[in-house]
């Protein structure tokens, strides 16, 4: 029986877990649950799983939540959130939230010798070297959630690196993908967050739109599968089907197929090293249809093109990346940055940074406050600002 809590339980992933955990009551305990401030959904999920644990980091929110679930036990801001991700009855902590809030939880979870079971590949793309450190130091496993990551990791096990020539990670192109540059320049808000293959936030969509998403998946895979950045690729395969490749020296090559449904990595995660039933459906080979794969223009997204040159700079670049695009992304989302100036905004920022080479988690988190400070700053001045 593993012993689980789940930071960020009111997101998309957050939600898709619990359905997981219940659906296997002899395998898996909710111990505890958290989220940013959805006090309504967060009490919702209280009065069905009656978890132990409820934690809420807006403090200023916990009182609302106590009186709608008449806990008085509720852990509140940052330290609530640091002691459920470190409570001793806690085994597993699945990272669902993407703030850099659940940096330091996910931090102090793994010093703790928690399993972690990790969906935010931004918390890697900022802080890659550092985890993956913490993680071998602390004799404990880090499995990904995201469903290209959870395919390399699978198609990697009984792999050793020397056998690996290359890592391919797939995605669907996002909702614009097949548009010719031209029409991408004036693509309204709802074309942009309607993803062809996924349902996710809307901050995930946008991401996937400028192909951002594809980049911030190079640099997590660098970090998670320990190979350099020339030796991963993206290819654009809008089917959806093969999550991910591992090329073998010998030319052989290793792709992981399921259907786009996020709770098949979430379970996996979940019972690694074992494989348990699912209920989530099976792929259908001979419905599946024929599959394509192109090679992506970085020039043509340049979002994919900031991403990898911020992986080549390495150090706090990928963290200044990571604080621009999600206040940019913010920004386009209420309104007040025009889409085609998302790359803008990031390309500033990081040509006004100087990155750190090797840093320590408070630079990191500098870096991450600076960087959206600069942003905040910026985009009002932005000269060709019109938001759609």
């Amino acid at each position: 029986m593993k012993r689980v809590a789940v930071l960020g339980s009111t997101g998309s992933i957050g939600r898709s877990t619990l359905e997981v955990i219940a659906r296997h009551p002899d395998r898996l305990r909710l111990v505890g649950i958290a989220a940013r401030s959805r006090t309504d959904l967060l009490a919702r999920q209280v009065a069905q799983a009656h978890p132990p644990l409820v934690a809420i980091w807006d403090a200023q929110r916990a009182q609302e939540l106590a009186d709608l679930t008449g806990r008085r036990d509720v852990l509140a801001g940052p330290d609530g959130l640091l002691a459920l991700a470190t409570h001793p009855e806690v085994d597993l902590v699945v990272i669902a939230a993407s703030g850099c809030e659940a940096l330091l939880p996910l931090v102090r979870a793994i010093q703790a010798g928690k399993q972690i079971a990790l969906a935010s590949k931004e918390l890697l793309v900022m802080a890659g070297s550092l985890i993956m450190r913490l993680v071998q130091e602390h004799g404990t496993t880090l499995v990904p959630i995201d469903s290209e990551h959870a395919a390399l990791f699978q198609c990697l096990q009984g792999v050793s690196k020397e056998q690996v020539e290359r890592l391919v990670v797939t995605g669907s192109g996002g909702p614009l993908w097949g548009l010719p540059a031209a029409a991408r320049q004036t693509v309204s808000r709802e074309q942009v967050l309607a993803h062809p293959r996924w349902r996710m936030g809307p901050k995930i969509t946008v991401d996937s739109a400028t192909l951002m998403n594809k980049g911030l998946e190079v640099i997590e895979a660098q970090w998670l599968f320990g190979l350099p950045l020339e030796r991963i690729r993206v290819l654009i395969h809008p089917e959806a089907v093969v999550h991910a490749v591992v090329e073998l020296l010998d030319g052989t090559s290793l792709a992981q197929l399921a259907p786009c449904d996020m709770r098949l990595p979430i379970q996996y995660a979940l019972s690694f090293p074992e494989r348990w039933g699912s209920a989530w459906g099976r792929l259908a080979l001979t419905q599946a249809g024929p599959l394509q794969f192109f090679e992506p223009d970085p020039g043509q997204f340049p979002c994919l093109q900031l991403a990898l040159d911020a992986a080549a700079a390495g150090g706090t670049a990928c963290a200044a990346l990571n604080g621009a695009n999600d206040v940019a992304v913010q920004a386009y989302l209420d309104g007040h940055l025009a889409f085609t100036d998302l790359p803008r905004v990031i390309a500033e920022i990081l040509e006004r940074h100087a990155p750190v080479a090797h840093p320590a988690l408070d630079e990191i988190l500098a870096v991450d406050a600076w960087s959206r400070n600069m942003a905040h700053d910026l985009i009002p001045r932005i000269p060709q600002w019109s938001p759609r």
